[in-house]
């Protein structure tokens, strides 16, 4: 963890990212990116993955032309993703991340709603909700496609903390990404980090976000935070 045990003021809302935080579909990702470049017959360089976890898929195209150049196809490379991607999670399924369901079980226990807010656009993050069985789980879903801004932006949590009807000091959000903790910080609510494939920079640990091993230990910080506002 980032630090000795602190406190944490107790949520009126949640917000859960999706890829990575709750469903464990960001290592399927690189394999998909092969495919991709295999079926267009381009080279593309691997190590642009990282900088792309937690944005949404105008970054990522951004991204994929400021490192091959604008002749690039890019456009054919998200969509070839897109099409690899999905074949894969048709293959091999989506696994859920431990401790997930104990912890959707507790914030229903304990009252505290919850909502999806995920740079996935929002019919393919519904789909992957629906296929995982945990849609129902959650008061609202906001896609990476309706906003303008994706992370480290605020609006996508800005957006969802409206359709939730709470002010964004009172929540409380779970991301596995750096832009998805910067994004909450810039949107005035509490980031909770359970990295996953990749460690939060010294820079980001310097913004004091608390991070923590997996999403048991983030039900552990929240039974033992304050009582809940109501």
């Amino acid at each position: 963890m980032s630090a000795a045990v602190r406190t944490l003021p107790r949520p009126r809302a949640v917000i859960f990212d999706m890829d990575g935080l709750m469903l464990d579909t960001e290592r399927l990702a690189p394999a998909a990116w092969e495919d991709a470049a295999r079926t267009l017959g381009v080279d593309f360089d691997m190590s642009l993955l990282p900088a792309m976890v937690g944005r949404n898929a105008v970054d990522c195209r951004a991204l994929v032309i400021e490192r091959h150049g604008p002749h690039f196809p890019a456009d054919g490379l998200m969509h070839a993703w897109g099409v690899a991607y999905d074949a894969i999670v048709a293959r091999d399924g989506i696994d859920l991340k431990p401790g997930l369901l104990e912890l959707l079980a507790w914030l229903e226990q304990e009252g505290i709603p919850k909502s999806v807010a995920t740079s996935t656009r929002r019919e393919r993050a519904h789909a992957k909700l629906t296929q995982t069985g945990i849609v129902d789980r959650f008061a609202a879903l906001t896609g990476g496609d309706e906003v303008a801004r994706g992370k480290p932006a605020p609006d996508i949590f800005l957006l969802a903390a409206q359709r939730m009807g709470h002010a964004p000091a009172h929540i409380v959000v779970l991301e596995d990404s750096e832009p998805g903790v910067r994004a909450a910080l810039a949107a005035g609510m509490t980031p909770i980090m359970v990295p996953d494939l990749h460690a939060p920079s010294e820079a980001l640990r310097a913004l004091g976000p608390l991070v923590v091993d997996s999403l048991a230990d983030v039900q552990a910080y929240l039974a033992a935070s304050g009582i809940i506002a109501r």
